[in-house]
């Protein structure tokens, strides 16, 4: 018998000792917004960060969220004033107590909101601290609107540095939003993007560290992220008796950035349903979501049956490494290439 498995001290008997550490940095108000959504969601298995320059809105959130004033003799808590440069100095300031809360996490998935002055600043110096601690980092945020010109080239200029210290990032447009809800409020646009984010967020954290119908592999996950580059969520719903064909359709067709996900070089699926989901259900809009794909793309799914949803389906679908054109620009397949306009290697 060896030592570490005598009676009383086997390694099997602790349910903790093998799942990885994983926490969510949201960083600005964008960040915070979905880090306050996840934790009224009440995710399980992830710690959840806060990272802000203003002190009113971190005071704002639940004290359960780890919340960390960045560069307060800096801005003494009153924010970065839309200023990037202001954001990045911050975090360098706070970059000690940033690295601390980092150093042990496995997995690091960073919110922000491009465009404006602490999450485009401060975000690709939380990255980089997760990075160096180990972990991989996926990083999710939201661009403006196309009219928002002066914030447009912010967030793209914010998005270049952030590029550089993620494994992947996901990119949601709010411009997309609008093409597929044009007759939501602009305020309720803000909230659908971070509750798509937080729902992403969510749904594959749980179906790696809780029991669902079919688990995520950590392993698998970062494989996918580490392929790199551009990425695009899209989601899908579906119900009654052809949930699985509009589920299908759904989310082919609500790809929240405007590029080409045919030929990605990896796919993580998040499936979401009642008990009357059956595997053979599961199964079939697995498939049909891939088949456009690379056929060496890496692609890994999990589903999780949860109450509320009988007789329907949602699935959450995370596209890497995609190419095409959006409103940043042309986005090239291989990552080590440059996006037009931007100089991101």
């Amino acid at each position: 018998m060896y030592g570490n498995e005598q009676k009383g001290n086997n390694i099997w008997d602790d349910p903790e000792l093998f799942k990885p550490k994983i926490a969510v940095a949201g960083v600005g108000g964008g960040g915070n917004n979905t880090v306050h959504r996840l934790n009224v969601m009440d995710i399980k298995g992830a710690e959840l960060f806060a990272f802000n320059t203003d002190g009113k809105q971190l005071a704002m959130l639940d004290p359960k969220i780890n919340r960390v004033m960045l560069g307060k003799e800096l801005t003494r808590g009153l924010g970065a004033g839309g200023f990037p440069e202001i954001g990045e100095k911050a975090a360098e300031l706070s970059r000690a107590s940033i690295e601390e809360l980092m150093y042990d996490k496995n997995l690091v998935f960073l919110t922000a909101g491009m465009g404006g002055g602490t999450g485009t600043g401060a975000a690709p110096v939380v990255a980089r601290a997760a990075k160096d601690a180990g972990a991989t980092v996926v990083g999710i945020v939201t661009i403006p609107f196309s009219l928002e010109r002066v914030r447009l080239e912010t967030a793209r200029k914010g998005i270049a540095k952030l590029r550089e210290n993620i494994d992947t990032l996901i990119i949601i447009d709010n411009q997309r939003l609008v093409t597929l809800y044009p007759n939501l409020p602009i305020e309720e646009t803000f909230k659908l993007a971070d509750e798509i984010t937080a729902k992403a967020v969510k749904g594959i954290t749980e179906t790696i560290t809780q029991p669902s119908m079919i688990n995520i592999d950590f392993a698998d996950i970062r494989n996918i992220m580490r392929v790199g580059g551009v990425s695009m969520i899209s989601v899908g719903q579906g119900q009654g008796h052809d949930k699985v064909r509009d589920v299908v359709s759904s989310t082919l067709n609500n790809k929240l950035l405007d590029v080409d996900y045919r030929n990605a070089k990896g796919v993580l699926l998040h499936i979401s349903g009642g008990e009357d989901l059956t595997l053979g259900d599961a199964n079939q809009i697995g498939s049909k979501l891939t088949e456009t794909v690379s056929p060496d793309a890496s692609i890994t799914w999990g589903a999780r049956l949860m109450p509320g949803m009988a007789g329907k389906v949602e699935v959450i679908g995370i596209f890497t490494g995609v190419s095409g054109t959006s409103v940043l620009g042309s986005i090239p397949r291989d990552s080590n290439e440059t996006m037009e306009g931007l100089d991101l290697i």
